[in-house]
Order: C-alpha cells, then sequence, then structure tokens
C-alpha cells in the first residue's frame, strides 16, 4: 500500500505539534507501508519539498499553490494522508483527481481558532473555505482525541459521524526521559537550586501564554518562571507579551524568557527539572507537550480544554485549571494557585511526575498508533 503523507512541516522545520506528530508517525509508518512524505520547502532526508511557484501577497494562495504541487506528486499512490489546512487541500485534490482515498489527521480547527484571522488576515477565510471542503468530503478523519471528535462533528455536522476516529497522539518515551544533567538550566541563568514552573510553546492566543504571565505574579516569591517562547503570530501579539513580561520582570526575580524555539535534548533537560510545567492553552486538540513533560517525569497544571483530559489524569499525573473565556481573571488566578499548591509540595509534585511517565509509556507509544493508523487506512481503502 502506497500512502502518499501530505505535512506543512517536517524535520528540521517543525515548529508545532502537528510537525512532532507527523515526525514520529512517519518513523513508525515506514515500517508498515510505503511511504512517501510531501512537505513545504526543499527536499530533505525522507521527505519531498514542495515551494510555490510565485511570490504571492496573500500566503493563502501560495499555500494553494504548494498544493496543487503536492497533489501532482501523487499519482499511482493509493491513499493521501492529509494534516492541517496547510495540506488538506493536497489530499482532497489528490482524491478526486486519482479516484484514492483522502483521510486527514484533525490537530487543530479554523473555526475554533478565531484569532487566526488577526494573523492571515483575508486568508483565515480562505484557510476555513479549505479545511471545511476538505473535511466534508474525506474519506475517514483522525481525531486526536476525544474532544477533538466532539469538536469536528459539531464544527462540521455534514460529516457523517462514522467517519470519524479517535487515534491520540503519541510520544517517543525514549527520546523524552529524564535527563539529570543541569549544564542546559545554568547556560541559561537558571537557579538550579529555585523550584521552576516551565512554559514550552509558541506565542499564540491558542496557547494562552499571556495567562499564564499575569498569574506569575501571584506565584510563590521563591519559584522562578522558564517561558521557552517564540515565534509570535503578529507583531501586535509579539509587542503585547513583550510588555507583559517586562511588567513581570519589574515585580519579581527569577523570570527567563528564552524567545527561540530550543533543540529537543536542552527541552528535555529544562523539562526534566521544572517543579511543575504549565500548559494554560485556551483551545487544546490533545497538547503533545503535556505528554512530552509527563514523560521526564514532570508534574503538569493545564487548562481543562479540549483533549488535554484525556491526557493529564486530574490528581494523579498534574492538576486541572477550568478555563472560561467569559471570566479569565479566575482562571489565572486559579492557575496560579494550582501551580504554587504543588511548588509547595515537592512530594506530591514528584509522585505526580512517576505516575505522569508510566501513563505515557504505558498509554501513548507511537507503534501501537501506527498500527492502528494502518488499520483505518485499509478499513478505508475496502469501504471506498
Amino acid at each position: 500500500m502506497k500512502i502518499g503523507l501530505l505535512t506543512r512541516e517536517y524535520p528540521p522545520d517543525v515548529y508545532g505539534g502537528a510537525g512532532v506528530h507527523v515526525e514520529f508517525l512517519a518513523r513508525e509508518l515506514r515500517a508498515l507501508v510505503d511511504l512517501d512524505v510531501h512537505c513545504w520547502g526543499a527536499d530533505r532526508e525522507g521527505a519531498h519539498g514542495h515551494t510555490d511557484a510565485h511570490s504571492y501577497r496573500q500566503p493563502a494562495f501560495a499555500t494553494m499553490d504548494i498544493a496543487v504541487s503536492m497533489a501532482d506528486a501523487l499519482a499511482g499512490h493509493d491513499l493521501a494522508h492529509s494534516h492541517t489546512w496547510y495540506a488538506n487541500l493536497a489530499g482532497h485534490l489528490a482524491k478526486m483527481t486519482y479516484g484514492i482515498p483522502h483521510v486527514i489527521t484533525a490537530h487543530s480547527l479554523e473555526p475554533l481558532r478565531p484569532w487566526k484571522a488577526e494573523q492571515l488576515g483575508g486568508g483565515y477565510r480562505v484557510s476555513s473555505w479549505i479545511e471545511r471542503d476538505a473535511f466534508e468530503s474525506a474519506d475517514a478523519i483522525i481525531a486526536v482525541s476525544g474532544g477533538m471528535r466532539r469538536d469536528v462533528l459539531e464544527a462540521y455536522p455534514a460529516v457523517p459521524p462514522d467517519r470519524v476516529h479517535v487515534i491520540h497522539n503519541g510520544i517517543d518515551t525514549q527520546l523524552y526521559q529524564p535527563d539529570p544533567a543541569t549544564d542546559v538550566l545554568e547556560a541559561h541563568g537558571i537557579d538550579p537550586g529555585r523550584p521552576y514552573v516551565l512554559f514550552v510553546g509558541r506565542i499564540t492566543r491558542q496557547k494562552g501564554v499571556p495567562h499564564l504571565v499575569r498569574a506569575a505574579a501571584a506565584l510563590d516569591e521563591g519559584t522562578q518562571l522558564i517561558l521557552c517562547a517564540g515565534g509570535a503570530d503578529t507583531p501586535e501579539l509579539d509587542a503585547e507579551f513583550r510588555g507583559l513580561v517586562a511588567e513581570l520582570e519589574a515585580k519579581r526575580t527569577g523570570v527567563h524568557w528564552i524567545p527561540e524555539m530550543l533543540p529537543r535534548p536542552q527541552v528535555v533537560q529544562l523539562l526534566t527539572h521544572a517543579a511543575v510545567f504549565a500548559c494554560p492553552s485556551v483551545y487544546e486538540p490533545l497538547g503533545i507537550v503535556n505528554l512530552e513533560a509527563m514523560a521526564c517525569g514532570t508534574a503538569v497544571v493545564a487548562s481543562d480544554v479540549g483533549g488535554i483530559p484525556e491526557v493529564v489524569d486530574d490528581g494523579v499525573t498534574g492538576l486541572l485549571v477550568h478555563y472560561d473565556e467569559n471570566d479569565t481573571a479566575a482562571f489565572e488566578a486559579d492557575l496560579a494557585a494550582r501551580i504554587n499548591e504543588l511548588v509547595g509540595d515537592p512530594r506530591r509534585s514528584t509522585e505526580m511526575g512517576v505516575a505522569g511517565r508510566a501513563r505515557a509509556v504505558k498509554e501513548f507509544g507511537w507503534s501501537a498508533i501506527a498500527e492502528r493508523t494502518v488499520a483505518l487506512y485499509e478499513s478505508t481503502r475496502r469501504t471506498v
């Protein structure tokens, strides 16, 4: 079975959870199917690259151009599997042109990310149109959590429920495991003798990091805050975030902003030594980063949105905080309180970290996820 895996991100150009998912899924799929990966950019090891043919003023048009190139490359394939709206159009075109099944993995949904209009302008209407048409005509949709499945069916009621299947994201617990070294902490000026709260992610409305920065004003005095946060969606959001960090730095010590995405081994070390990993997302289909923290043996304090409750076992591997978009002040206060609760009880935090790693190892291995994905490929081909 020859599969065309379609994605914007592929190593070394990975900036989000969808890219992490594709990286590890592709690694496991190669042993099970004849796999071709098609991604944005130049050709690289393990993937065929595609670029737009013109200099478009509207980035959404460049996405459409790349989709045509990807679809054209799928002649002779048995199935197309696309990830995110950046690649959904390619799978949709391949389905229409070559008569092959199209499987989509739903990592996020455009209707649930209205803040993308800040970043994409009119392109957000284009991305929404692409996603809707692709989802409504797809032969199967993989939701990365039960919460995402509910979101898909609510956002796109024309999609038949029996076409939407839950296959969770996964984690490589060999790459993500506790690292006892402290050289990365020292290189970034982090005091190993003081507990710290860690955030890892992009500066985007979805990840909710401004909520964490505001909440941090109420953290216990001895607690450090480490923000591995880069790639703001817009100049306006970048300016807002810089202002919040500067305001916090004026009130307390131990605030460290690392404004670039660090190599994986450095992130692993930072995750390992965190007293708490904080995930204040306002929208999160699953949240691979919580799995990464758990695999490194770290307790998690996270919002209760989307698929996060399917990963973070409240009271066992971490604590969940209710997010209400109509009362963000309460969310921020509760976030600070739950973080203080765990930082102030190192024994409990350690126990949660141990339980989190055990859960990651037992329930979220990539090999099992790849096998379930191939089983879906086979059943989809039989029914098309």
